[in-house]
């Protein structure tokens, strides 16, 4: 036990596959236990020995950002486990369907748009909040928020996503609420951009590697004490809102 308290803790959310699994990898290489959050068991599980196999102190944590019961038994297993909880990084997210003009904002379906703000955003607040007590207990405590640069109202970036990229440009308002909230505590809060990476959103098709995608959140989720608070960053630096 005195092991584990000694150590930072990291969870990880959508950490099954992708930039998501990158980022867990990339937190365990630099000693921290990673909790591996998704809510598929099965792929959970495989991402687990994945780390494991690589000498990273893993385990599963069973997270439906979505639900707010599962994000609360979450909160719970971690404090078990832990008993705080060091880094947060909120990578799961999805793109929701385009087919038919679903993301049109001529025919734009309002489904869509809701399924989608309930996991890019309402599901980034519903973890957030569900952890802020664990992260309160860390000396250092940091929160990445993934999001992307087809959020950006400047370099209104990629394809015509009308219910995928506004949810990007909540979650990054969401993230400097956040911060200027936690502006006086030891909490710091930033948003990240991976940059266009080859994982299944992409279809692969795209020149990043996830490991060059995980590179910034990393770097967010070690920032120093004075480091930047509320602010939307790629490898590059600052990316305008």
């Amino acid at each position: 036990m005195d092991r584990v308290n000694d150590t930072k803790t990291a969870l990880v959310t959508g950490a099954n596959k992708g930039i998501g699994l990158a980022i867990a990898q990339g937190l365990g290489a630099i000693g921290f236990t990673v909790a591996v959050g998704a809510r598929d068991g099965a792929r959970r599980k495989e991402a687990v020995g994945r780390l494991r196999a690589a000498d990273i102190d893993a385990f599963g944590v069973a997270l439906d950002v979505t639900c707010d019961d599962s994000v609360a038994a979450a909160a719970a297993a971690i404090e078990r486990r832990a008993g705080r909880l060091d880094v947060l990084v909120n990578n799961a997210g999805i793109s929701g369907p385009t087919d038919g003009g679903a993301q049109d904002p001529t025919t734009l379906d309002l489904d869509v748009v809701r399924t989608v703000l309930d996991t890019n955003v309402f599901g980034v607040v519903r973890v957030t909040n569900a952890m802020l007590p664990l992260l309160s207990r860390a000396g250092s405590p940091r929160i990445v928020n993934m999001s992307g640069n087809m959020g950006s109202l400047t370099l209104q970036t990629g394809p015509i996503m009308a219910a995928y990229a506004p949810s990007k440009s909540m979650l990054n308002s969401v993230t400097a609420q956040y911060a200027r909230r936690l502006a006086d505590t030891h909490v710091i809060v930033n948003a990240a951009c991976p940059g266009y990476v080859a994982t299944d959103f992409t279809g692969f098709n795209a020149p990043r590697t996830p490991a060059q995608g995980a590179a910034i959140a990393i770097r967010l989720a070690t920032l120093p004490d004075d480091g930047p608070r509320g602010g939307f960053f790629d490898d590059e630096g600052v990316i305008p809102w």
